[in-house]
């Protein structure tokens, strides 16, 4: 990577920690006339900027109004990223279209990431159902009953609502409703580890991995179906 293109993902992660949209904006504009991949920026200082800033709320520096507007800036320079993206995420196409439930757990409003992973499986091919944000138990159960997904992925960006996880997958289970699905997890305060400890069937540290990991359930169910 050049000096100045490295400089300009520092300036970018900066400018959306510092909350200025017309830098954040700016940054962008110019990574990609440097060809630097749509993916490349989200998930480098845009992601590592978005994690610092679930930091900072969860130490009491930022508060919900600065989530706010941090959720809104990026949601900007979306709009310039997203057809890249999906044309960049089209070229990870699955074997076999899955059906997905998104959402973010119960007392989390952070919908950047969740959004991110379903635009990414929505391009690579797959149906996806987005729930929202702040999703309890009973939503979730309610929509695999409706929808009868392949997959339920949940998302988390801060510790203490990825807890909230745990519970999500035993109400499932209470509901008889666990081997009907396999569960996903991911967010800033998930780790494989974690997945493993609440029974979740797989984890991703980011979109790209998520769309790998569905495909990877999706050639196994195409196995499984054959």
């Amino acid at each position: 990577m050049s000096n100045d293109i490295e400089e300009l993902m520092n300036r970018l992660k900066e400018c959306l920690i510092d909350l200025d949209k017309e830098c954040v904006l700016d940054a962008v504009k110019k990574l990609l006339e440097r060809n630097v991949g749509a993916t490349e920026i989200v998930f480098g200082p845009m992601s590592k900027a978005m994690e610092k800033i679930g930091r900072l709320y969860e130490e009491g520096e930022y508060f919900i109004a600065e989530l706010m507007e941090a959720a809104e800036i990026f949601k900007e320079a979306m709009k310039i990223l997203e057809p890249l993206i999906k044309d960049e995420s089209a070229k990870m196409r699955g074997r076999k279209r899955l059906k997905i439930i998104i959402g973010t757990v119960k007392g989390d409003i952070h919908d950047i990431g969740k959004t991110l992973v379903a635009v990414m499986l929505q391009a690579a091919g797959h149906e996806v159902i987005d729930l929202g944000v702040d999703v309890d138990s009973k939503k979730f159960i309610e929509a695999i009953m409706k929808y009868n997904p392949d997959i339920v992925a949940m998302s988390a960006l801060l510790t203490t609502t990825a807890r909230y996880m745990r519970e999500v997958i035993k109400e499932i289970e209470k509901a008889g409703l666990r081997d009907k699905v396999k569960i996903i997890i991911g967010g800033a305060a998930t780790t494989k580890e974690f997945a493993e400890e609440i029974g979740a069937d797989g984890w991703s540290a980011n979109a790209i991995e998520a769309v790998k990991l569905v495909n990877r359930l999706s050639a196994e169910k195409d196995g499984a179906d054959e």
